[in-house]
């Protein structure tokens, strides 16, 4: 079984969804369940608590490990309150960490996200954290002992898929803890891609729920990270500038 670890926990799925952005509970609920995701995302300040269920109520954490965020902080003191807040109700060490430097292109602020993680992980957090795709800022997180870097592949909610495959791939190869895209994937040939730079894994919310057919779109990005891990363990041919026959020439009459 061709599994992955973070924080020590053992996962089969290699794609991991967000709870966000769903006209309903039920939609997410069968959405989620058609992805195969084993691993969810929560927006703590974005729960609504007047809700009368919750997404535990249809997503228990007996199948589900949850995976509170820090989506819309902008500051490294939000973030660190916001997650300690989730704790403090019942929330694990394992949390995604972001903190957001621009609400135009809500690209993450380094030095805030760096601050607020040193702190975290003080604290005893695993810290999964959203980062720029840049490889000096992916090790500095590793370094200080972040247990996933989750470099972006284009803008949150952009649907672009990955702009700077180069550099995703720089980080991958630098890595000695699991590298995942988020944010920025549009479709499912967007989520192969990443896994064929040798991504351990692919989080994405908007690629699904805004999909026409969410619980289809669901399917379909299961399909892409399985056949995108598979293509880079099979390792893909290399390129050559001019055409080689498919057949061999020997013994041609």
């Amino acid at each position: 079984m061709d599994t992955f670890e973070i924080a020590g926990k053992e996962f089969k799925s290699r794609l991991l969804v967000g709870t966000g952005k769903y006209a309903s509970l039920e939609e997410t609920n069968d959405a989620i369940r058609a992805s195969g995701a084993e691993i969810i995302t929560v927006a703590v300040r974005r729960i609504d608590i007047a809700q009368q269920k919750s997404i535990q109520d249809y997503l228990p954490t007996s199948e589900f490990t949850y995976l509170p965020n820090t989506a819309g902080c902008y500051s490294a003191d939000e973030a660190v309150r916001t997650l300690r807040l989730a704790k403090a109700a019942g929330g694990g060490n394992l949390v995604k960490l972001e903190v957001i430097g621009d609400q135009t292109t809500l690209y993450p602020d380094m030095e805030e996200t760096l601050k607020a993680a040193k702190i975290l992980k003080e604290e005893g957090f695993d810290i999964m954290v959203y980062c720029t795709d840049d490889p000096i800022y992916a090790k500095k997180f590793e370094e200080i002992g972040c247990v996933a870097i989750m470099p972006l592949a284009a803008p949150i909610g952009s649907g672009l898929g990955i702009q700077n495959p180069l550099n995703i791939k720089i980080i991958v190869q630098n890595a000695n803890v699991p590298v995942l895209v988020d944010a920025g994937v549009g479709t499912a040939s967007d989520a192969a891609v990443a896994m064929e730079l040798g991504c351990d894994g692919v989080l994405m919310n908007t690629a699904i729920s805004d999909a026409d057919d969410s619980v289809l779109m669901a399917q379909a990005m299961q399909k892409a990270v399985e056949a995108g891990r598979l293509a880079y363990l099979a390792g893909r041919m290399a390129k050559k500038e001019y055409a080689v026959a498919s057949s061999p020439l020997q013994g041609v009459v």
